[in-house]
């Protein structure tokens, strides 16, 4: 759990100093107030990873030059860690117990789990592949030590590689010589990549009848866009790579199907259905993480609750691990008195133009 969290000109926050519940804290505010920029920072402090950027630089708050992350992790033996990143001009530090680390993989390994859930994750069921690969890259870069490194130097590799090709001279050794790299990290994504899928099956099935209410049945497939062996899919489409002058087999091509009783959940599920797997997916993801990674994630729901019916709000609340915590924004709390959470151990905030009050 995360006993405090502080900032410094991060996003629309010059400074924030709060302390949070062992069981979870309350947001709430209008739209456009902070709120989400909270759980978004404690996914910052514990994955080194933002929810709605793609780069650090748009995480400094409008008119600084550098963005603080801090506060304490306490783990499940009730030992605290002290950790904090700092990042200006495309340089980060990390620092556990004030002592700076070099590598982010040094920091990852004494940060926590999360679990986002936010309403963009219809997307997983909506959207393109690179959604549902995003998904998957989450997932397996908090249970797999060696993933995050492999799937950076994979896409450092297959952008080089794509120059190359793009080129268009006869220049098959050096293309050659990318394509080895590109099967030592591909094949270890696709195999980390179609292992956790297998492993989710029975949890998204699982969360999918409770949260719906309904006898659903919620399966994923697993869609190697290399067949399972990058080396003699690199054989295969050799022409067509010269013609396309793009690299076309590989994890980058890789597919999740969703489909429940056996029907694609995006052409056949209504709105309902799709958020409802959504949900499923998450809440899966946050049983494998417990289990893989030997520790509970923090949950982080952003703003859910008004785009479900109170029976799925209060399932998905009875879903969650209560030994869990859970951080949630929320523009009111008309859902709170029918969720079965008395929530008489959370800490509560007010969140009004980036000033956050404790109620």
């Amino acid at each position: 759990m995360l006993s405090s969290l502080r900032l410094l000109d991060f996003r629309c926050f010059e400074s924030l100093s709060i302390e949070l519940g062992e069981a979870g804290a309350l947001f709430i505010g209008d739209n456009a107030q902070g709120k989400t920029s909270i759980l978004e920072a404690v996914c910052v402090l514990m994955r080194l990873h933002s929810p709605r950027a793609k780069r650090m630089q748009p995480l400094i708050r409008s008119g600084a030059e550098v963005y603080g992350v801090a506060g304490e992790v306490v783990d499940e033996r009730g030992d605290e860690v002290s950790l904090r990143v700092q990042y200006s001009k495309g340089k980060a530090v990390f620092q556990r117990d004030g002592e700076e680390l070099n590598t982010q993989g040094d920091y990852l390994t004494s940060s926590g789990l999360v679990v986002w859930m936010g309403n963009e994750d219809v997307e997983l069921v909506r959207g393109s592949g690179g959604v549902r690969r995003h998904y998957l890259d989450f997932l397996c870069s908090q249970v797999d030590g060696t993933y995050r490194q492999a799937l950076s130097r994979y896409r450092r590799v297959l952008k080089a590689r794509n120059i190359l090709l793009k080129d268009g001279r006869q220049n098959d050794a050096e293309i050659n010589a990318y394509g080895e790299l590109l099967v030592q990290y591909g094949d270890l994504l696709g195999s980390v990549r179609s292992q956790l899928v297998n492993d989710l099956l029975d949890r998204v099935a699982a969360a999918q009848v409770a949260i719906s209410g309904r006898d659903e049945k919620l399966t994923l497939e697993f869609v190697s866009g290399s067949g399972g062996d990058m080396r003699q899919a690199l054989e295969t489409t050799y022409e067509s790579e010269r013609r396309q002058r793009q690299t076309v087999a590989g994890p980058h091509r890789d597919e999740l199907k969703i489909m429940i009783n056996g029907m694609s959940a995006l052409d056949y599920g209504s709105e309902g259905q799709q958020r409802t797997v959504a949900l499923a997916m998450k809440l899966a993801q946050g049983e494998l993480l417990r289990e893989k990674g030997g520790k509970f994630p923090i949950y982080l729901l952003d703003d859910i609750f008004g785009e479900l019916d109170s029976s799925r709000r209060n399932a998905l609340m009875a879903y969650l691990p209560e030994d869990a915590q859970r951080l949630i924004t929320t523009t009111n709390l008309d859902w709170l008195n029918d969720s079965g959470e008395s929530f008489k151990d959370w800490s509560r905030y007010t969140v009004d133009s980036g000033k956050v009050v404790r109620e």
